[in-house]
């Protein structure tokens, strides 16, 4: 059986990486110009937002898979979504969840201002939970989570069903400040994204790793 994330395990200890290189890694990779000036307008009107290297790192997955149909949990003012369409094959088709309808208007905007297609993009104001069971078994690509922490666990459990063999699931902020990996604290979001993280290791139907960039982007593979 796989160790899983509440237990613990004494290692030899590694040297970390010092904050040039996590900056390094960071800004390796400059984003395309409508993620980057998106980013820029979510920053100054103070919203959260992903980082560049995160950006860069969705960019990348679906580029690799050559994703055409990605599911996204939090829509926010569609910076993922653009770091995700900037890697979708052409046809590719976003569907993007947000209980915020007015976030997703902004969405809307930035895509079209982007130039994506209307056809490209579906965006649904709901509570994800309840669009979630709707949508098609396997008919997924990448699932994309950046909602509501507190329902991480329920998230996973819906990749499950929603992705295809070989597709690739993706949780944001799965370290949160250095919480998540902190023993001693019991924020209730910090708890549930560990529960969320044991669930994956738990799924022998997934192969999973967390990449260090932005507040922690866990990505996980659907065995064919």
């Amino acid at each position: 059986m796989r160790l899983v994330t509440t237990r613990k395990k004494a290692l030899p200890q590694l040297a970390g990486l010092n904050s040039e290189s996590l900056d390094m890694a960071e800004n390796f990779v400059f984003n395309a110009e409508p993620v980057r000036l998106a980013r820029e307008a979510a920053v100054e009107a103070g919203v959260p937002v992903l980082s560049n290297g995160a950006c860069a790192l969705l960019t990348f997955m679906a580029r690799s898979i050559s994703a055409k149909t990605v599911v996204e949990v939090g829509t926010g003012t569609g910076v993922s979504g653009l770091a995700l369409l900037d890697g979708m094959v052409p046809d590719g088709v976003l569907t993007s969840i947000d209980v915020d309808a007015d976030r997703q208007n902004e969405a809307r905007r930035a895509f079209t201002a982007a130039g994506v297609a209307p056809g490209r993009f579906r965006l649904i104001a709901g509570v994800a939970l309840d669009v979630l069971p709707k949508l098609r078994d396997g008919a997924y690509d990448i699932m994309f989570v950046g909602g509501d922490k507190l329902e991480y666990v329920e998230y996973v459990a819906q990749a499950s069903r929603l992705l295809r063999p070989g597709g690739v699931l993706m949780l944001n902020d799965v370290l949160l400040a250095n919480k998540v990996a902190d023993p001693h604290n019991e924020d209730d979001e910090a708890v549930i994204i560990r529960e969320a993280l044991q669930a994956v290791e738990l799924d022998e139907a997934l192969t999973a790793v967390i990449v260090p960039l932005g507040d922690g982007l866990l990505a996980a593979v659907k065995k064919a």
